[in-house]
Order: C-alpha cells, then sequence, then structure tokens
C-alpha cells in the first residue's frame, strides 16, 4: 500500500504541475539604470480571457481594464522607490508634444519585436545569427526620435495576458483530480499567466532588457497572481521588473 501511495504522489505532483517562471535576457553591456535617469513606461498591453468549461479563451473587456489599471498603479509605486524620473502613461495621447499615433505606432513596432524576442529566446526557435550576442533586437529610428522629441533616456514597455479559469472550468479539474485516486488522472489546463517587460534605450533604439514571466497551474482553484487585484498586478510588476540583472560583460567586470 506505500508502494501505491508514493506511486500516486508522484502521479499528482508530475501531472498537477504549478509552477512560476522568469528568465532575463540584457546586452552583453547593459547596466541597470541608476541615478538622475528619464524613464517613459509605455501604456501596459493588457488582456485578460475566461477559460470556458471546454476550455475557450473568452476576451472580457472589463476584466481588462480592471487589470490594465491595477498595473499603472503598480508600476506608479513600483517605480516611485527607483530614484530616476518617470512617466507612466495611461493613455496614448497623454505623452506632451507627441501625437497619440505616434505613440500607437511605436507599441505595435514593440509588439511585433517583443514577440520575437519571446519565440526566438524562450521557446526554442533559436536564430543561429543571434546566438551568444545577449539581445540583439530594436525598434530604430522611430524609438531613437521620441527619444530627441522628448528627452527620455529610457522607454519601458510591459505586455500582459491572464487566462482566468470560470467555475466551470474549475469544476473540470476537480474532476481531473479526482479521477487520479480511481487510477485514472485527466487534470486539464487551469488558470495562467504569459507576460513580459522590455526596456530599450531612446539614443540607440536597441532592447537593452528583456524578462518574460509565465505561470501555470492544473491544480484547481490555484492562480499565481490575479492581475485584476491590486495585490496580483504587484506580484506581476515585481516578477517581471522588480530586480533587473545586468548583462554578461558588466557582471563579468563587477567580479574581477
Amino acid at each position: 500500500m506505500r508502494l501505491q501511495g508514493i506511486a500516486l504522489a508522484l502521479i499528482v505532483g508530475g501531472s498537477l504541475s504549478a509552477c512560476v517562471q522568469t528568465r532575463q535576457y540584457a546586452d552583453v553591456e547593459f547596466a541597470p539604470p541608476e541615478g538622475d535617469y528619464r524613464l517613459l513606461v509605455m501604456r501596459p498591453d493588457v488582456n485578460v480571457t475566461s477559460l470556458t468549461t471546454g476550455g475557450m479563451a473568452e476576451p472580457r473587456a472589463d476584466w481588462t481594464e480592471t487589470a490594465r489599471a491595477n498595473i499603472i498603479a503598480a508600476l506608479k509605486e513600483q517605480q516611485a522607490g527607483r530614484g530616476g524620473k518617470a512617466l507612466i502613461l495611461e493613455r496614448r495621447n497623454a505623452l506632451p508634444g507627441v501625437p497619440e499615433d505616434t505613440v500607437a505606432d511605436l507599441e505595435r513596432l514593440h509588439s511585433a519585436v517583443g514577440n520575437s524576442i519571446a519565440l526566438h529566446k524562450y521557446m526554442g526557435a533559436n536564430l543561429p545569427t543571434k546566438r551568444g550576442k545577449g539581445l540583439d533586437y530594436t525598434l530604430g529610428e522611430d524609438a531613437v526620435a521620441l527619444g530627441r522629441k522628448t528627452n527620455f533616456d529610457y522607454a519601458l514597455f510591459l505586455h500582459a495576458e491572464d487566462n482566468v479559469a470560470s467555475t466551470g472550468r474549475v469544476a473540470l479539474q476537480v474532476l481531473g483530480v479526482a479521477g487520479c485516486f480511481i487510477g485514472f488522472c485527466a487534470p486539464s489546463g487551469g488558470s495562467n499567466q504569459f507576460a513580459y517587460a522590455s526596456l530599450v534605450d531612446l539614443k540607440t533604439g536597441e532592447v537593452v532588457w528583456f524578462n518574460v514571466l509565465q505561470t501555470g497551474s492544473q491544480l484547481p482553484g490555484v492562480s499565481f497572481g490575479d492581475i485584476r487585484t491590486p495585490a496580483g498586478a504587484a506580484q506581476m510588476v515585481e516578477r517581471l521588473v522588480g530586480r533587473m540583472k545586468p548583462g554578461r560583460f558588466v557582471r563579468a567586470r563587477d567580479r574581477s
């Protein structure tokens, strides 16, 4: 009986996994901003969906706007303790002297670049030409032009997706867990998050730092910070941008 109990624990522990993962990449010569730097925090790109019983993701505009407001509030509090001068954009038309369309165009450009970084750096689709270079991505002249016009040193972008299991989905998970105890373990996917943040040097247009956050659970009712709540949003922001690691050359220099 004891052997059966250990085997069951391994099945439950392996199949019904719950995890939080982050991984940072940086330009090899990147040093986290310090002192009297000027940081522009772009309007967060947020999407919150409800996972139906059948596993479909249904967009929820009300949840998304609540989550975005919570993330903005968390970014304001987090950046207030950093020492730099930060402007957090709540709307695309909130940047003095810069047309809304210009901000929207830069957001779309970053979305394409950020998704490419996430794909090629984190999801196994490695590009041989970028191997060993740390980060080698840029937003180009559009980012440089924004820096010249606004006198900001850096722009921080944040993308967040939160899939929240519905009541029916949680009930299905419970049935899956119950099945483990009678020899048929069929858990269903539960709540999960995917988010990334990137720092762009507005003097060069280069993406100098990037971090991805992934959370997921197959355990019914278990989540890792609901960004529809202020506490969950603050947790996500801290995991993403709470501690920026310097690049490889800077770390080596600091050790020597």
